[in-house]
């Protein structure tokens, strides 16, 4: 075993998950935030910022939400983030290419103006939901996920533990960069499909489970 067993599905598979056809490098979005905001901890977090400040960070406020500094890093172009916009893609290259503009111009025109807003600050809008999830290999629910609860709660709106309060209902200072919505959304996703060989805890939440991936294919 020197590896390549890993390496060849991962040549094909990652022109197509990445579009690297189109440009290099990708922008991959890191999930602890993709996981974070899109299973609703962000609605539930208490930490103060200031709580975990480095002791060589210049002066300054440093108040808000753990998320606020996510929004922030995301509208400064530090962080790729999806869904990215609040509409889809393919219709702002289509209004970009009728307003005669290069679609980064186009998106940073119209971000400006307001016609056009990151996805990430009303995460809890239907239309800004991760609606289809493609798992590999990974146990993602019960295991790797950070906030298991949280999962099956507002990510696929299945029977939950979650036992405390978000901080409407505990009256607390909510986030300033992202819209609140009063009532949670539960069940985001609609199809979540799982490539895997064992019966793991993501296979059991699963709508689709292919029983095709071994470790000599990743």
């Amino acid at each position: 075993y020197v590896g390549q067993e890993k390496l060849r599905p991962q040549a094909g598979w990652a022109p197509l998950a990445f579009a690297l056809d189109w440009g290099r490098p990708s922008r991959q979005q890191n999930s602890t935030s993709f996981f974070y905001l899109h299973t609703d901890q962000w609605r539930y977090e208490t930490m103060n910022p200031s709580d975990i400040l480095s002791p060589t960070a210049p002066a300054g406020p440093w108040d808000g939400a753990i998320i606020d500094y996510n929004i922030r890093a995301l509208r400064m172009g530090w962080l790729p983030a999806y869904p990215t916009l609040t509409e889809n893609p393919l219709n702002v290259a289509a209004k970009a290419s009728a307003a005669g503009l290069e679609p980064k111009d186009y998106v940073a025109k119209a971000l400006k103006s307001g016609e056009l807003s990151f996805a990430w600050e009303d995460p809890d809008s239907p239309e800004n939901f991760p609606r289809n999830m493609l798992v590999w290999r990974s146990n993602l629910l019960g295991s790797s996920g950070k906030g298991h609860e949280y999962f099956l709660k507002h990510l696929l709106g299945a029977s939950h533990g979650v036992l405390g309060k978000d901080l409407g209902e505990e009256g607390r200072a909510k986030p300033s960069e992202v819209r609140w919505r009063e009532e949670a959304p539960r069940g985001k996703l609609d199809l979540l499909v799982t490539l895997d060989f064992r019966m793991s805890t993501t296979c059991v939440y699963s709508d689709i489970v292919l029983p095709t991936a071994t470790w000599y294919e990743k």
